[in-house]
C-alpha cells in the first residue's frame, strides 16, 4: 500500500526527523489528527522530554504534548532503525551557512545517510529544510535509486518548505497553506495526501525545484525590504527624521505599500540565511544577484550602526564605550519567543565587548544561554534580575528585542539612558533626552 492508501485507511505512521521549532509543531499536527507519529532526533533530552509529556519550546504547550502521548499517537526515539515503521518520512533538520556564507548541507546529508539503509518500498520522503533549488533531486534521487527503488513508482520524493513563524498568534501550524512539489506527478499525489491530512490548504507546484524556490522567494522578499528600510533608517537619522513616524504614515496608503520595520540586524533560522542559498546557487549559472547581496550587506551592517549610536549616546554623557556597562534587552531574535537562533544580539555582544564594554542581558523568555553552534563562549550566561537596583546599575540599556513581557514603564523609571532599536519606548513617558532611537 502507498502512503496515500494507508492514510485513507487510518493505518499510516508518520516519521518526523528533527524535533525543533519546525519538527515539533508538525509532530503535534499529525498526532492531534489521530495519526500515529514517531519523532526522531539525535538529542536524547528532547526525546525524553516528549515521551514524558513535556515541551521544551516555550510557545508550545506541554498539555498538547502530554495529551498526544497519553492518546498513544506520539512517541519519540533516537533509534533510527525504526525508520521502516514510517510510511511518510519528513526531514526537518537545520541548513545553516558556513563561515564563507555558503550552504551547509551536512545535517541533511547526515540524516539522509542515516536513514538510507533502513528505507523500504512505498515510503514517501519529504524534505522541509530550506535549501537551494535542486537539492532534493541532487541529494536524494541517486541514493534512493542505489537502494533499488524507482522514485515515482515504488518510492516517493517531495519537497515542502516549512512556514513556521514562532510566536505569531494569527498564523501558525496547520492553518498556514502548505506548498508541495514532487519529483513526479505520482510523488506529488502522495505528498498532497500526506500534508492534506492535517493542513487546511495544500498548494501543489510542478516540481521540487519550484517548491524550493518558493521558500527562497518568500524570505528574500522580506530580507530585501528589511534591507531597504534599514538603509532608509540610517538616512532618516542623518536628516533628523523619525523613520518610525514615516513608516506609520506610509502604511495608511491602502495599496502599493507594505510596512517593514528596521532593527539591529536580522535573526532567526530563515531571513539571515536563506537568501545566500540562492546567491550561491545562482553563481553556478553565471548570475550575480545584486539586490539580494546588497540587502545582505546592509542588514549585516546594522549591528555596527547600532553600536556607533550607543557610543555617540555615551559620549553625550562624557562616557567612553570602553569600560561602560551595557545591558541588552532581549536575546531572542524576535519578540515574545525563546528562540535565539542567529539573533543579532549575539553580534551586538561581540562588537560591544571588542570595544571594551561590559555586557549583560535581560530576556524574560531566556533565563540562561544554552549551547549554540556559533556562540559557545556565551553558554551559561544568565539573564540579570529585573529590578531597579540591577537595571539601574548600567550606564546604558540597549533594546534589541521588544518583548511584551517587559515592563517598559519600569525600564523608563530605572534606566538613565536607553538606546531603542525597536521603537519600543514610543508610547512610554520618558525624560527629555533619555531615549535615543537607533
Amino acid at each position: 500500500m502507498t502512503p496515500k492508501d494507508k492514510l485513507a485507511s487510518g493505518s499510516a505512521t508518520i516519521g518526523v526527523l528533527g524535533l525543533g521549532y519546525v519538527g515539533l509543531p508538525l509532530v503535534l499536527g499529525f498526532a492531534e489528527k489521530n495519526i500515529r507519529v514517531i519523532g526522531f532526533d539525535v538529542d536524547q533530552r528532547k526525546v525524553d522530554a516528549l515521551n514524558s509529556g513535556n515541551s521544551y519550546i516555550q510557545h508550545i504547550s506541554p498539555d498538547r504534548v502530554s495529551s498526544a502521548v497519553s492518546a498513544g499517537t506520539l512517541s519519540a526515539t533516537t533509534d533510527f532503525s525504526r525508520i521502516p515503521e514510517a510510511d511518510v518520512i519528513i526531514i526537518c533538520v537545520p541548513t545553516p551557512l558556513n563561515s564563507h556564507h555558503e550552504p551547509d548541507l551536512s545535517f541533511v546529508r547526515a540524516t539522509r545517510d542515516t536513514i538510507l539503509p533502513h528505507l523500504r518500498a512505498n515510503q514517501l520522503v519529504c524534505l522541509e529544510s530550506t535549501t537551494y533549488p535542486g537539492t532534493t533531486d541532487e541529494e536524494f534521487l541517486q541514493q534512493i535509486r542505489s537502494r533499488g527503488f524507482s522514485p515515482g513508482s515504488d518510492f516517493f520524493l517531495v519537497f515542502s518548505p516549512e512556514r513556521e513563524d514562532p510566536g505569531n498568534p494569527d498564523f501558525h501550524g496547520t492553518g498556514i497553506p502548505k506548498v508541495v512539489g514532487g519529483f513526479s506527478p505520482a510523488c506529488l499525489e502522495q505528498g498532497i495526501a500526506a500534508y492534506g491530512a492535517i493542513y487546511q490548504k495544500v498548494v501543489p507546484v510542478s516540481s521540487t525545484r519550484v517548491a524550493e524556490m518558493v521558500k527562497l522567494l518568500e524570505n528574500i522578499f522580506r530580507a530585501v525590504n528589511i534591507g531597504l528600510v534599514n538603509e532608509m533608517k540610517i538616512v532618516a537619522d542623518a536628516m533628523g527624521i523619525d523613520i518610525w513616524e514615516v513608516i506609520n504614515a506610509a502604511k495608511t496608503k491602502p495599496f502599493g505599500f507594505t510596512a517593514f520595520y528596521p532593527g539591529p540586524g536580522l535573526g532567526g533560522h530563515c531571513i539571515p540565511i536563506d537568501p545566500f542559498y540562492l546567491t550561491w546557487k545562482a553563481r553556478e549559472f553565471g548570475i550575480h544577484t545584486r539586490f539580494i547581496e546588497l540587502a545582505g550587506e546592509i542588514n549585516e551592517g546594522m549591528p555596527h550602526y547600532v553600536v556607533r549610536r550607543v557610543a555617540e549616546r555615551l559620549n553625550q554623557n562624557r562616557k567612553a564605550l570602553n569600560g561602560s556597562r551595557i545591558l541588552i534587552m532581549g536575546l531572542a531574535y524576535k519578540a515574545n519567543v525563546d528562540d535565539m537562533r542567529e539573533s543579532p544580539t549575539f553580534k551586538l555582544f561581540d562588537l560591544l565587548k571588542a570595544q571594551g564594554a561590559e555586557i549583560a542581558f535581560h530576556d524574560p523568555h531566556i533565563p540562561v544561554i544554552t549551547p549554540t553552534r556559533e556562540h559557545a563562549e556565551y553558554t551559561g550566561l544568565q539573564s540579570i534580575p529585573w529590578n531597579r537596583e540591577s537595571v539601574g546599575s548600567f550606564d546604558l540599556v540597549l533594546i534589541s528585542t521588544h518583548h511584551l513581557a517587559v515592563n517598559l514603564s519600569e525600564l523608563a523609571a530605572w534606566a538613565p539612558v536607553i538606546v531603542d532599536t525597536r521603537n519600543a519606548m514610543a508610547s512610554i513617558p520618558t525624560a527629555p533626552g533619555q531615549v535615543t532611537k537607533a
